[in-house]
């Protein structure tokens, strides 16, 4: 996944560039529906989220906690590209399931959180793509894992850029802190939740082969 993944980004030339975009494009989506469920999870509401065809975007949120909110974005992408990861690597009956919410949430922010049409036509291919996925083919494991894999890599690479608008804000609202060190404080955490994640896989992995060994010995007997 990582030689994919480097390869397309860095030695693709441009045929890799175009077939990056639609990732940057769902690292984008991630990020601001970050922004929009931290927005309702502290008690506000989401007016629109908006996918620029640069890669950039922006959400609109009415009330909630702001510090919430703006630390959903980058933080809230990371988690949600480690759980994509983690169900594709070890969580085989979950990724259909899983697929759908993705595709259902891409619907219904194209139509209820609606701000253009750029956004929402881009969220109904998506959700169409990944609809198919799920449902007529068995490459679904590989998908969810790339996605994954591919939006914890792209936050980390642009750390010091992707987030600047946020951190900036962030640190107009926590001032006790300036902003470049909040930046790496977010590098820190979007880090430490792969490791944390890696180290769960390779200890599930582990068990899973002793596990095995041990059946073996048993038949062996």
């Amino acid at each position: 996944m990582l030689a994919i993944y480097f390869g397309l980004r860095y030695f693709g030339g441009d045929i890799g560039r175009k077939l990056m975009y639609p990732i940057q494009l769902l690292v984008t989506f991630l990020h601001e529906f970050g922004h929009a469920l931290g927005a309702l999870i502290s008690g506000g509401s989401v007016d629109r989220i908006q996918i620029n065809q640069d890669g950039s975007g922006y959400t609109g949120t009415i009330g909630g906690s702001r510090s919430i909110i703006l630390m959903g974005g980058y933080i809230g992408s990371a988690i949600f590209g480690n759980i994509l990861f983690f169900i594709g690597a070890r969580a085989k009956p979950l990724v259909t399931p899983m697929l759908i919410i993705l595709a259902l949430v891409m619907l219904f922010t194209g139509v209820f959180w609606y701000n253009s049409a750029f956004t929402s036509g881009i969220l109904f291919l998506f959700a169409a793509l990944l609809l198919f996925i799920a449902l007529k083919t068995s490459i679904g494991r590989e998908i969810m894992m790339f996605l994954g894999l591919s939006t914890i890599i792209y936050i980390i690479q642009d750390f010091n850029v992707g987030p600047s608008s946020d951190l900036e804000k962030y640190a107009e609202h926590m001032n006790f802190i300036p902003a470049n060190i909040w930046m790496y404080i977010w590098l820190v955490i979007v880090v430490s939740l792969f490791l944390i994640n890696l180290r769960i896989l390779i200890r599930f992995t582990n068990n899973q082969i002793k596990v095995n060994d041990d059946d073996e010995d048993f038949l062996t007997i």
